[in-house]
């Protein structure tokens, strides 16, 4: 296949996209069981990143929302391809630049709504509003935005009132709680595949616009092997470099998470992910995610979740589609003055890249550290049990 130089240009740009969504989200998966020790931060960004590649190729339901979907890949009635390459790579560096920036913050932010925007806005600055189809915007991205992480959360809070009911004991014997950090790796593993299925295939779907409006696809076709492929591998990539500022957020940022309701949690989020990616719902896995644990910790008693944290993900969230459609909207609008737009674009992305990355230094998260907390947490709730268990043998 012969690709023009800028078609591989925006592919480059969507890959790199697709790297940094895995690092983003590796949280959604693997945060709660690094924060009850169920998983240790390597082992468990690891597994992340082999069912992420897993995942990728079990769907392309959402590959077509995308490609199909949100954006018209042909003008009304006519054939033409209304969004052009100029255009998709606009939207992709809108996304990628909001992504490194809530990372920076440790917000868990939404990838897929800071991809959708960004290529929202660059579509309705380059060639209309014609070009976005609005209606499948609300079905299959706004509406599953609002209930999927109240679904997700009322779904966790039941179940993590279930398990401590059905362990609760009297007779001051262990109560086995602790069997669900065992669960914990099935039911973070089932997430991270989960993720791999809904998210890769965004990029998919992106990779799959320039495609066909360079003609080398028909209109309405499925993304080519070599797509998913390399999709899955980016995503994977991403997923094992770790996302430790937004892992530390959703594990220990939201609320004390314990295994039994870490294993709720997560299975809720996993259900909640493959239903939405079978019927096609580009789902954010974040917000899932988020819900989930909120849920979780309001179905513990005595736990409490940080609503202050809640407060700022949750601001997050609304920013993400808007802020990420100007962002598109500016770099189209640059894109659309030829080369030298299209450079501007891409310089100031790359500088904004670097800056990012240099700042994160100053107060780096890595494995390492994330450990430390872990341990420190562990060693005060081993002291906390054996203050309970003295007490009970006292009485």
């Amino acid at each position: 296949m012969d690709l023009p130089f800028l078609v591989i240009l925006v592919i480059a740009v969507a890959l790199f996209f697709d790297f940094t969504n895995g690092f983003h989200d590796t949280a959604n998966a693997m945060a709660t069981p690094i924060a009850t020790g169920a998983l240790k931060p390597r082992v468990a960004v690891a597994i992340a990143a082999v069912l992420n590649l897993v995942g990728a190729f079990l769907s392309t339901e959402v590959a077509k929302t995308v490609s199909g979907g949100i954006i018209r890949e042909g003008g009304a009635g006519s054939g033409g391809v209304q969004v052009t390459p100029e255009l998709v790579f606009a939207g992709l560096l809108a996304a990628v630049i909001w992504n490194l920036l809530t990372w920076f913050f440790g917000l868990p932010s939404s990838s897929s709504h800071a991809l959708f925007g960004g290529l929202i806005g660059a579509a309705v600055v380059g060639a209309g509003l014609g070009a976005v189809d609005f209606g499948v915007v609300l079905s299959k991205v706004i509406l599953p935005a609002l209930f999927a992480p109240a679904v997700a959360g009322l779904a966790a809070f039941g179940a993590t009132r279930l398990a401590y009911a059905i362990t609760r004991r009297h007779d001051g014997r262990p109560d086995g709680r602790g069997v669900f950090r065992y669960g914990q790796i099935f039911s973070s593993s089932l997430v991270a595949l989960a993720h791999g299925t809904n998210d890769a295939q965004k990029t998919m779907g992106v990779i799959t616009l320039p495609l066909i409006a360079a003609g080398l696809q028909p209109v309405g076709s499925d993304p080519l092997w070599e797509v998913v492929l390399v999709c899955a591998v980016a995503i994977a990539l991403g997923t094992y470099t770790g996302g430790w500022r937004i892992i530390r957020t959703l594990g220990t940022g939201l609320t004390d998470v314990k295994p039994a309701q870490g294993f709720s949690a997560e299975a809720s989020t996993a259900a909640t992910i493959l239903a939405s990616s079978h019927l096609g719902f580009a789902l954010s896995t974040t917000q899932v995610a988020s819900g989930s644990v909120i849920g979780s910790g309001l179905g513990r008693r005595r736990s409490q979740v940080r609503w202050g944290t809640a407060r700022r993900i949750v601001v997050g969230w609304l920013l993400t589609l808007p802020a990420a459609a100007l962002l598109g909207a500016a770099a189209a609008f640059l894109a659309r003055i030829g080369p030298v737009g299209l450079g501007i674009d891409a310089v100031a992305a790359a500088v904004f890249t670097v800056v990012i990355f240099a700042l994160s230094r100053n107060e780096r998260v890595d494995a390492a550290s994330l450990a430390r907390e872990v341990d420190g947490a562990g060693h005060v709730i081993a002291i906390k049990g054996r203050k309970k268990s003295e007490k009970r043998a006292r009485a």
